[in-house]
C-alpha cells in the first residue's frame, strides 16, 4: 500500500489527503495545531477549512511530525512564505524523502521558488511541485481535475506521477520545475489584477485584456529565466491562469475583487499573490524584464498608488506591437 503524508491541514492539503486516501493509499495528514488535529481525527472532517468533505477510514490525522517519518512521499501543503521556516525547523525529519510542494509563489526573502527552497534545506531529498488549475473542494468531492507534476529528475517524476494520480486526479509530468513554479506563482498576481478590474467596475473586456497582457508578462519573465514555453502554455501556466482569473472561488481573484470594491477581505485567508507581486516586481527589475501589471499590483498593495492611478498608468503606456 502507498504510504503518503500530507503536511498542512489547510483546504488544499486536506483535499489531497482525502482523494489519495479514497484511492487506497495510507495517508497521514499533519496539522500544526494539536486541538485541530484531534478534532479532525475524531469528527472525520476538517470543519475549519473543508467542512463538506468527510475523511475516508485510511486517513489519519496527527500533530506529531514524527508520525510521518515512515512515508516515502511527503506533500508539503504549507504556504510559500512559511516553507523556508518550516523546513529550517523540520528538515532533518524530512531529508531524504520525496518532497512535493503544493503551494504557489516566490519566497520574499530569498527570491527562490518552492523546489529550490526544499533543496536548500533538504539536499538529499527529491524536490517536486504539484500545481495547476484546481480548487480544493473540487478535488475533495472527486470532481475531475488535471494538474502538473514537475520534478527535474525524470525517473522520480514518473514514479511520483504513478503514486499521486487517482481515478479523478490526473497528473501530467514535466522536468521543467522553473516553468511550473513561475506559471503557478505569477498567475496569482494577474488574478488579483483581474479581481480589481471587476471590483472597480471596469468590465469583462478589461479583465480579458489584463489576463492576456498578464500572460505575456509571465512568458517574458519565465522565458528570460529559462523556462520552457510549452510549460507556460500548459496546465501550470495558461490553465491555472484561466481558472484563477475567472472564478470567485479563487482567493487571489476574490482579494482583488475586494480591493476594487474598497471592501474588507478575510485576513484568515492565505493570498499568495500579494507576497508574490512584491517579490516578482523586484525580480523583474533585476532581470530587466518589463512587467507593468505586476508592478502596479505591487504598488497598489503597498499603497504607493491608488487603483485609479494604476489604471491610468497602464492605459497611458506607449502604443506598441503585440
Amino acid at each position: 500500500m502507498r504510504d503518503i503524508s500530507v503536511l498542512g491541514a489547510g483546504a488544499f492539503g486536506t483535499a489531497l489527503a482525502i482523494t489519495l486516501a479514497r484511492s487506497g493509499a495510507a495517508v497521514t495528514l499533519w496539522a500544526r495545531n494539536a486541538d485541530h488535529a484531534a478534532a479532525m481525527q475524531s469528527e472525520r472532517v476538517n470543519q475549519l477549512r473543508l467542512a463538506d468533505a468527510s475523511f475516508p477510514p485510511n486517513l489519519r490525522v496527527t500533530d506529531k511530525l514524527t508520525d510521518c517519518a515512515g512515508s516515502e512521499t511527503v506533500l508539503l501543503a504549507v504556504p510559500m512564505q512559511k516553507i523556508a521556516g518550516f523546513l529550517t525547523d523540520n528538515g532533518s525529519v524530512l531529508d531524504g524523502k520525496a518532497i512535493v510542494a503544493c503551494c504557489k509563489g516566490v519566497d520574499l526573502a530569498t527570491g527562490l521558488g518552492p523546489t529550490a527552497t526544499i533543496k536548500k534545506a533538504c539536499p538529499n531529498s527529491e524536490a517536486a511541485i504539484l500545481t495547476g488549475p484546481s480548487f480544493a473542494i473540487d478535488i475533495a468531492r472527486g470532481l475531475p481535475t488535471a494538474l502538473t507534476l514537475a520534478c527535474q529528475n525524470a525517473g522520480a517524476a514518473a514514479h511520483l506521477q504513478s503514486q499521486l494520480s487517482t481515478d479523478t486526479l490526473r497528473l501530467y509530468r514535466t522536468t521543467d520545475t522553473l516553468g511550473a513554479e513561475l506559471g503557478g506563482a505569477l498567475k496569482n498576481v494577474i488574478a488579483i489584477a483581474c479581481g480589481v478590474a471587476i471590483g472597480a467596475g471596469l468590465g469583462e473586456s478589461a479583465r480579458a485584456a489584463v489576463m492576456t497582457r498578464g500572460y505575456a508578462e509571465i512568458q517574458r519573465l519565465a522565458g528570460k529565466m529559462g523556462a520552457r514555453s510549452e510549460t507556460l502554455a500548459g496546465l501550470s501556466g495558461f490553465g491555472d491562469l484561466t481558472l484563477t482569473c475567472t472564478s470567485e472561488k479563487s482567493r487571489n481573484f476574490s482579494f482583488g475583487l475586494s480591493l476594487g470594491r474598497a471592501e474588507p477581505f478575510d485576513a484568515g485567508k492565505t493570498v499568495e499573490g500579494a507576497a508574490t507581486a512584491r517579490a516578482v516586481a523586484r525580480l523583474a527589475k533585476t532581470q530587466g524584464v518589463e512587467m507593468p501589471i505586476t508592478t502596479v499590483v505591487a504598488a497598489v498593495l503597498d499603497q504607493k498608488i491608488t487603483i485609479t492611478d494604476a489604471v491610468a498608468a497602464l492605459l497611458s503606456r506607449p502604443l506598441k506591437e503585440e
